[in-house]
């Protein structure tokens, strides 16, 4: 039985000038990037490679109608080396482009081809949430279907992640935050999956200190006071995702992939709606095992009662960043039951990886009470 594996070589470097010039980027390189971060520390830097952006091909979370244009636009190249540089959304399509083939992506998301690395990856975060610089995970929203779909495959995991602190100093704080919680969910969802053990666990546990600590730091000191901590949370995101590459997530993440297919609303964001509603539930329905391990340890960290964790944590990340009703986003009574479906029709690789597996019963009432 495989227990654990990091394909992705990481490495860190102070500056984006240091990681250019170690990596020799230029002409044969296809770079996509967010602009701002490109426009503010890459292109002074006078890099001779084909670049597009990220917002070229839509704004927000990724489709299937974007990533298929941009894999139109890679292969009128002979490019052979992909640089992805930006937040989740930009490494989950450049993830895309490393196959070999001409398909589309709905058919690369539905297995309906085979999967084949064909180009080289770097992955180079811009946000300190995703972890998909390490993950063998792209998402995307299937318009067909209006959902997210995920796809995890070796062959897509990227080949070095870069980590660069400095690309986080321009970072609006509402993003730093959602994207560091929902980092803190890829660590907690990963510790209590089916599928963790203790080389996953151990990622999972230093993740989630490293973040808990920073958060706590930054209410003592304020919202500025991140920008001593980019490197910490940069970390600890890294961490999370390579727990989480490995373990994998679960109900929190398959449930808010409606509220992100149908609103728009950022993947992180999207996470933080569900986190303690999910893991109250989970408590109720089987406190042994893996949650109470991960109660235990929870405690200790947020200084209070076992039983009193989830309450806790939710207070404390309302101070960070407050959240929403579910339908402050605009969702409708009347699609409650209907998310609740689609989760459970069309997320069963995440709910398989759940603590407890739900079924749309359970979903509608999280719903309902978040609504």
């Amino acid at each position: 039985m495989k227990l654990f594996q990091q394909k992705t070589k990481v490495q860190k470097f102070s500056s984006a000038k240091e990681f250019a010039e170690e990596y020799q980027i230029g002409r044969g390189d296809f770079i996509l990037a967010s602009k701002s971060a490109y426009d503010t520390y890459f292109a002074p830097l006078g890099i001779e490679a084909h670049v597009e952006y990220k917002n070229k091909y839509g704004a927000g979370e990724p489709t299937d109608l974007m990533i298929d244009a941009l894999l139109a636009d890679f292969r009128k190249t002979d490019c052979g080396r992909i640089i992805a540089i930006g937040g989740g959304a930009v490494i989950d399509m450049a993830k895309i482009l490393v196959l070999e083939g001409d398909y589309s992506t709905e058919q690369i998301f539905k297995r309906e081809v085979p999967l084949k690395k064909a180009h080289t990856l770097i992955a180079v975060p811009t946000t300190c949430g995703a972890g998909s610089e390490v993950s063998n995970v792209s998402i995307t929203e299937l318009t067909s279907i209006h959902s997210k779909l995920g796809l995890a495959d070796d062959s897509i995991y990227a080949d070095d992640a870069v980590l660069i602190p400095e690309l986080l100093t321009n970072l609006p704080y509402s993003f730093f935050a959602t994207s560091a919680i929902d980092a803190f969910i890829h660590a907690i969802e990963s510790y209590v999956s089916p599928k963790a053990n203790l080389y996953t666990q151990m990622f999972s546990k230093q993740a989630m200190q490293m973040i808990l600590s920073g958060f706590k730091q930054i209410l003592e000191h304020g919202p500025q006071y991140r920008l001593e901590l980019l490197d910490e949370f940069l970390t600890a995101s890294n961490l999370a995702g390579i727990a989480f590459g490995n373990a994998g997530t679960g109900a929190v993440h398959a449930m808010s992939y409606p509220l992100s297919g149908v609103y728009h609303v950022t993947h992180g964001e999207a996470n933080y709606q569900f986190l303690t509603a999910v893991f109250g539930v989970y408590q109720k329905l089987n406190p042994e095992g893996k949650l109470k391990e991960v109660n235990r340890f929870l405690a200790e960290i947020l200084e209070c009662e076992e039983e009193q964790v989830y309450a806790e944590l939710e207070r404390l990340l309302d101070k960070i960043i407050s959240r929403k009703k579910l339908r402050e986003y605009g969702m409708t009574e009347g699609e409650i039951r209907s998310f609740a479906e689609s989760v459970e029709a069309s997320q069963q690789r995440l709910l398989n990886q759940s603590y407890v597996k739900f079924d749309a019963d359970q979903m509608e009432k999280i719903y309902r009470k978040l609504y």
